[in-house]
């Protein structure tokens, strides 16, 4: 029922701000970055239930979203927009999250991104592997357009230095 509410144009809309969600989180090391990606946004769940009246879409069961250079891989992904313009307002990751972006993975049981501000918390457990190094916390934070990370009650595991 709900996902005959759920028009082609809101669609279109909802697909086009997943976009401008990840290619803003796909900024590593600068704002200039988020420029140069490009390429599509790939969503794939096994079930997706759009509320327009709410401005939610839910992505359900294997839920795996890509862009050319990272990879979100979470068991419910909900999305809040805008229902006049379709912009992203907050997405709410939660089951196993997982980001993967260059030699960074970041895993959690729950993630919500938040446009204003362009930041990311992860909570539950969450932990930044690169490399060998390792960091875990309460609460982690990640200012994507900064590359910058606020942890809470971290504990940080230094194993090998970075080869210059």
């Amino acid at each position: 029922m709900m996902l005959k509410r759920f028009s082609i144009n809101n669609l279109c809309r909802l697909s086009c701000s997943f976009s401008v969600f990840f290619l803003l989180i796909t900024s590593a090391y600068s704002a200039e970055e988020v420029n140069k990606t490009k390429g599509p946004i790939i969503i794939n769940s096994q079930r997706l239930t759009a509320d327009n009246q709410a401005g939610t879409g839910l992505f359900e069961i294997s839920v795996v979203a890509r862009t050319p250079d990272m990879t979100i891989y979470t068991d419910k992904m909900l999305v809040y927009y805008e229902k006049d313009t379709g912009n992203v307002i907050r997405i709410d990751a939660h089951g196993k999250v997982r980001f993967i972006k260059d030699d960074r993975v970041i895993t959690s049981q729950e993630a919500t991104y938040y446009a204003d501000g362009e930041k990311v918390i992860f909570t539950g457990e969450p932990k930044a592997v690169q490399g060998e190094n390792v960091v875990t916390g309460n609460r982690m934070t990640y200012y994507m357009n900064e590359d910058r990370f606020f942890v809470e009650d971290s504990q940080v595991f230094l194993t090998k230095k970075k080869e210059q």
